[in-house]
């Protein structure tokens, strides 16, 4: 029996949904179309969510069958992950150690982390995590529920849309995100470990509050909350002013979540370095490619 995934269906308006609307459990999240009353009501609660603890989660976001065949299809291209090679590592601030400040400072402590990640341009066209994530439809919902008066897709061919892949032993550093907000769906659970854990809000615009990671990173967790996501889960995350990580992977089953990428405004691009190290590239396959036969002295 051939999946539904991606078929035409019925919006509960009596319109014909876009086929990757089926793919949403509409029933429960009603986000299209947004007008009415239940739609006003999920885009309440997830900005509630948001002011409250500077994360929104909306569990059992994906039908039963689309998380399936979406963890399928990232299973599929994880062979295909870039992981930077082991260094020093990173502070929680993913920069480079600043030597102004003391030696054990938080702007200096390095850690260790270690994530693969599958680029864009290698997630294949008709994917259905691709497909979801270029509807103007699901795009229109993220930006009402964040708040944003408008909403773009990454420019970066690289990075508009990545799978996250950890396996055993692997894991993602205390840290702060460079971006206002990071929009991901977990697609396949690790057997044990692979928690997110966060503290909200620990920092703001006008106060760093280094005292309070400082003892994070000596290991005191009295404010260390714990989000509990499970496959198919929409998650809407502040990174900016919440750090956050990943606890290690534990067994076998790789643990594999969708990252997409979008800003307020258009035309965003990852930088050459971000590229390099998160991709071991810089450029689309096919751009390089070109690029090669263009540079090779043909033999004769």
């Amino acid at each position: 029996m051939k999946s539904a995934v991606g078929r035409k269906g019925i919006g509960t308006d009596g319109a014909a949904l876009p086929p990757i609307a089926t793919a949403i459990a509409l029933d429960r999240y009603p986000i299209f179309p947004l007008a009415g009353a239940r739609g006003r009501a999920l885009l309440d609660d997830c900005r509630r969510q948001l002011a409250a603890t500077g994360s929104c989660l909306l569990p059992g976001f994906l039908t039963a069958e689309t998380v399936a065949a979406m963890a399928a299809e990232a299973a599929a291209v994880a062979p295909l992950a870039h992981r930077k090679p082991g260094g020093r590592g990173s502070t929680a601030y993913l920069s480079t150690p600043d030597e102004s400040f003391p030696e054990d400072h938080p702007r200096r402590r390095l850690q260790t982390s270690s994530v693969g990640a599958v680029a864009y341009d290698l997630i294949p066209p008709g994917a259905l995590i691709r497909r979801l994530y270029e509807w103007d439809g699901f795009l229109t919902f993220l930006a009402a529920a964040l708040g944003k008066e408008r909403l773009y897709r990454y420019a970066d061919p690289l990075g508009a849309l990545n799978i996250a892949t950890m396996g055993a032993g692997e894991h993602l550093l205390w840290h702060f995100d460079q971006t206002d907000f990071v929009v991901s769906i977990l697609l396949q659970d690790c057997e044990r470990g692979g928690d997110f854990e966060y503290v909200p809000n620990i920092r703001s615009e006008t106060a760093e509050h280094y005292d309070r990671v400082w003892r994070l990173l000596d290991g005191d967790r009295r404010e260390v909350v714990r989000l509990a996501m499970a496959p198919g889960t929409l998650a809407l995350f502040m990174g900016r002013h919440s750090i956050h990580r990943v606890t290690p992977i534990a067994g076998d089953t790789l643990r594999l979540i969708a990252l997409l990428g979008y800003d307020t405004a258009p035309g965003t691009m990852s930088s050459e370095r971000l590229k390099q190290a998160r991709y071991g590239r810089t450029a689309p396959i096919t751009a390089q490619a070109d690029d090669e036969r263009l540079t090779t002295t043909p033999e004769r």
